[in-house]
């Protein structure tokens, strides 16, 4: 009698599994089902060919926006700076920095943040201030009179730069900076062109593993734990289209949660600039805290380099996001 009664349990129990299941299945499917039925929204995003976009490809190329029903264009861009203007024309989602943002919305340009990407911690920098071994450039002090290559001049890595530089006693002034394309900085280093450059990975990789130094993570200098680069889109096309920013964020954590499986790839244990080893740092919800803290921490002085414009910016206004 007494294994009557188990056997009824376990037969019980066993067809309240497949019923749960089969229920998670069905739901499943419905939920395809439904996304195949809805005209996917179009969606054209600029990256820049650097490993801290690399996310949007992979979620391109693993069908993670199509099953959140966005059809992605991605086109690639060489300077962040010059995309604000492009959103609502050529692009819904451009990458940018806070020095970027700031500057376009004081000079009228409609544009919000949207949706964040990468935040720079002591664990895994991936910006470096890089020198020759046999330069003589062992830290700050060191670079007074020299010419540091930036990507950008006003950019948020050079603004790091200066504030690095001040921070540690030396006049920003004393420093000249010239552009330079990531690309081509190595051919510039070693041809004694310019004593430093501003460098990201994975480039940042390849010039340590051709003997160069890297000095200083100069984002470091501003906080532990600092916002990089993120997403803005134009402000009256952000306001109208939440779902789909919201789509957008959730197919990029899905990137992140295949990272982490990864994550133990024999590959990323002796590849410091192995992107997997930076799912840690990704973080796609985007907050106005985090990105006043670039501001607020690098100081008034320096926020004068960011907007050349007497106009005043409303910082709560600068965020919009599901």
């Amino acid at each position: 009698m007494l294994h009557n009664a188990l056997s009824s349990r376990v037969g019980l129990h066993a067809k309240l599994t497949c019923i749960a299941v089969l229920a998670a299945v069905t739901t499943g499917l419905v939920h395809q089902s439904y996304a195949q039925t809805q005209s996917p929204v179009a969606i054209r995003a600029a990256y820049i060919p650097v490993v801290t976009w690399l996310p949007a490809w992979v979620a391109k190329e693993k069908g993670f926006f199509a099953a959140h029903g966005l059809d992605v264009t991605l086109s690639v861009a060489q300077n962040l700076s010059t995309l604000p203007g492009t959103v609502g024309k050529q692009f819904e989602f451009v990458p940018s920095t806070a020095p970027d943002l700031l500057k376009s919305v004081a000079s009228g340009l409609d544009v919000v943040a949207v949706a964040s990407e990468v935040f720079e911690t002591e664990d895994n920098p991936s910006t470096h201030v890089i020198v020759a071994k046999d330069s003589g450039i062992a830290g700050p002090k060191d670079l007074a009179g020299k010419l540091i290559a930036t990507p950008t001049i006003g950019g948020v890595i050079h603004v790091s730069v200066l504030y690095w530089l001040k921070k540690n006693g030396v006049d920003p002034a004393s420093v000249r900076s010239v552009e330079v394309p990531f690309p081509n900085m190595p051919d510039q280093l070693k041809a004694k062109r310019v004593d430093a450059v501003e460098s990201v990975e994975p480039f940042a990789g390849v010039l340590r593993a051709n003997g160069n130094v890297s000095i200083a993570d100069p984002l470091l200098s501003v906080g532990k734990d600092v916002l990089f680069p993120f997403r803005i889109s134009q402000g009256a096309w952000a306001h109208t289209r939440l779902p789909t920013i919201k789509a957008w964020i959730a197919a990029l954590e899905r990137c992140k949660e295949l990272y982490h499986l990864q994550r133990r790839a024999r590959s990323c244990r002796s590849t410091p600039s192995c992107p997997k080893r930076w799912c840690r740092r990704r973080r796609f919800q985007l907050t106005a805290l985090q990105l006043s803290r670039m501001r607020s921490r690098c100081g008034r002085s320096h926020s004068r380099m960011l907007v050349s414009s007497d106009r005043e910016v409303d910082r709560s206004k600068l965020v919009v996001t599901p």
